[in-house]
């Protein structure tokens, strides 16, 4: 058997490297490595360190380490990467305050504070249940339609039909359910386009409540039960003083256990979390914040009981989607749909689950606006509610484009446009001066949140 390459113990073919093992000194010129050459001298001799490689440090640690400055840090660090979070809608509501405080003075007063917070909970429940459609990146164009649906059937249910009131309730709440379930069904597992999916439901479901309405077209409900709550006569502990700083230390304990649970846990996995004090600092201004509040409502005739309804269901969503693993679903699907299949999740079932979500709130905001009139009427299903319900959850900070937002973004949108139509009626400006004020605010919120999300691919943090 023959072979190409020379026995090494061939005298005849020694064995010589065609590449040098190394560029130093001594190999590559093909001689053997001479500590006294000069080069190695001077690389002895060189007492210059290689040069340190900065270690990363963790956002999260910043304000442990660097105290105020690490604050400072932590803040410029957002803004570069375009998370803005709450801070332009907190700036413009105040800027909306100061303008109609100067303009009157009369704005800034308990009667005006009780109206916006009792006015602002219909809209702002139909908002919460388009928070979640929005995560998903997708859009419910039924709303309007479904709560003015839910309207007239409790009306019949309870007054035509002499059904007790709560069990009318709840079968106007899981009409709500199916026909949200519906929709989402027809989109997630037919693939029909939600935006035609939902245009079709704003159509049909009008007809439905114009056909249980009848030819008078309005039925006055009864004070009693939830409609009673929902009306402008009904105040925590009936207006008691005690009402409204009840709830607010009820607040400022739930955000304490909230915060050192957190600490507590992240403290015992290892993991980083934020200090004491910073906990105490924002519990302290959620306190001073909260009480503030309850003490201008006691001035008038204290808290709705559809506010707290209200600011109750916003706590409970928002432990669903902070907190649970089907929350974490829903922004993953709004985040990567495909993604989220690769992780196992089943994008149907969500995306169904999230449209029976919205029709509940589009039910139960729909029973609230009819309570605001004691009655159910065409003005329920107003296409205008619907605008306003999307406009409130984008303006508070839910993008269009899926995956970001809270819950709170529907209380912060609807507290914007209602402090602007409060403002706007005691100026006297009429109907369609709020209209294209709302729309430009609403426009401004679509700009920041598409430079944002511009800023945080750049940035690559998106």
């Amino acid at each position: 058997m023959s072979t190409d390459f020379p026995p090494p113990s061939d005298p005849e073919h020694p064995f010589e490297p065609e590449q040098p093992f190394d560029s130093g000194q001594g190999f590559d010129s093909g001689q053997p490595f001479d500590p006294t050459h000069p080069s190695a001298a001077a690389e002895r001799a060189d007492p210059t360190p290689p040069p340190a490689v900065a270690q990363p440090v963790d956002p999260r640690l910043l304000v442990r380490q660097e105290g105020l400055r690490g604050y400072f840090d932590e803040f410029r660090r957002k803004v570069r990467g375009g998370e803005l979070g709450s801070i332009p809608v907190v700036v413009g509501l105040i800027i909306i305050w100061v303008i109609f405080t100067v303009k009157d003075s009369k704005y800034f007063s308990a009667a005006n504070a009780e109206y916006i917070s009792y006015y602002m909970v219909g809209l702002g429940l139909l908002s919460v249940g388009l928070v979640f459609v929005l995560l998903l990146g997708e859009i419910d164009l039924s709303v309007g339609s479904v709560s003015g649906l839910a309207a007239a059937l409790f009306a019949v249910l309870s007054v035509n039909h002499g059904i007790n009131p709560w069990v009318a309730v709840l079968l106007t709440l899981l009409a709500g359910m199916a026909i949200g379930a519906l929709q989402g069904w027809i989109f997630a597992r037919i693939g029909v386009p939600a935006f035609v999916v939902t245009l079709a439901g704003f159509l049909a479901w009008q007809g439905v409540m114009l056909w249980l309405l009848g030819s008078t077209g309005t039925i006055n409900l009864p004070d009693t039960a939830l409609n009673h709550l929902f009306s402008g006569n009904s105040f925590f502990l009936n207006g008691d003083v005690a009402g409204a700083y009840l709830l607010a230390g009820l607040a400022v304990l739930m955000m304490a256990v909230s915060l050192f649970g957190q600490q507590r846990r992240r403290k015992a996995a290892g993991v980083p979390y934020r200090p004491t004090s910073e906990l105490l600092l924002r519990t302290g201004m959620l306190a001073v914040a909260v009480f503030l509040v309850a003490w201008v409502l006691n001035r008038a005739s204290g808290v709705p009981n559809a506010m707290v309804i209200f600011l109750v269901l916003l706590v409970i969503c928002d432990f669903v989607l902070r907190r649970t693993r089907y929350g974490r679903q829903i922004f993953a699907v709004g985040g990567n749909i495909e993604a989220s299949r690769r992780a196992g999740i089943s994008v149907p079932m969500v995306r169904t689950t999230v449209y029976a979500i919205s029709g509940t709130f589009a039910a139960l905001g729909g029973l609230a606006i009819a309570g605001t009139t004691s009655a159910a009427g065409q003005a329920g299903a107003d296409p205008n509610n619907l605008m306003m319900a999307i406009a409130a959850a984008v303006i508070g900070g839910t993008s269009l484009f899926g995956g970001r937002g809270r819950v709170w973004s529907a209380l912060l949108g609807i507290l914007v446009i209602e402090s602007i139509n409060s403002g706007l009626y005691m100026l006297g400006l009429t109907l369609d001066i709020q209209y294209m004020i709302t729309g430009g605010v609403l426009l401004a919120a679509v700009i920041v949140d598409s430079l944002s999300r511009r800023t945080q691919k750049s940035s690559g943090r998106a």
